[in-house]
């Protein structure tokens, strides 16, 4: 509140006969009100409107990312077979757990799958120290692979047939152009 100008306070204008009025300005108060903040002594933010709390949004960027592992242990007849198609191909699984933290497989009949097991954990991706691991998942599948040899004029080939998608794979090219005897024998196989 600041004095008013127009009665010096006093909140009566004085007459010169000596009466006294009610000054009409600070309504006899002697005292204007502030015009900015009311006489509360407060003056309303223009961020908030005078709530004192402001609607935010914060945004927050979560990036995952998902790291394998892959690893193909095949046999010695199956050797030439290029891990990739092992990776397509559909065979049995024996093992898929999911955990925090995945511990090797135990089989009881089998220590080349154990050992097999251990190698692949102890071969996982590493993380980044400022990321988080949601989860792991552990999968063991056993692909069959059989090998067909064929025989023609003393000349031989040989075809691979894996998992049990029965997907063909032909290590070199055919070396034939008139199918060479092997449209029979994959009608007869139901390939």
């Amino acid at each position: 509140m600041a004095p008013c100008i127009a009665c010096r306070g006093r909140g009566l204008i004085a007459h010169r006969d000596g009466s006294d009025t009610i000054c009409v300005k600070c309504d006899g108060k002697g005292k204007i009100p502030c015009a900015t903040c009311g006489s509360r002594g407060l003056i309303k933010c223009e961020t908030c409107r005078g709530s004192g709390s402001i609607l935010t949004r914060n945004v927050g960027v979560v990036r995952w990312k998902t790291l394998s592992t892959r690893k193909v242990s095949a046999t010695s007849g199956a050797a030439s077979v290029p891990d990739d198609v092992f990776h397509r191909a559909k065979g049995v699984q024996l093992c898929n757990t999911q955990a925090h933290q995945c511990t090797p497989a135990f089989f009881a009949d089998s220590f080349f799958l154990n050992k097999f097991s251990s190698e692949v954990i102890a071969e996982r991706a590493p993380v980044a120290p400022t990321a988080r691991v949601i989860c792991e998942r552990h999968t063991i599948s056993v692909v069959p692979v059989t090998r067909v040899t064929m025989a023609h004029r003393r000349r031989s080939f040989s075809f691979y047939i894996i998992g049990y998608s029965r997907e063909v794979y032909l290590k070199d090219y055919y070396p034939s152009r008139f199918c060479w005897g092997l449209c029979p024998c994959l009608e007869w196989l139901k390939l």
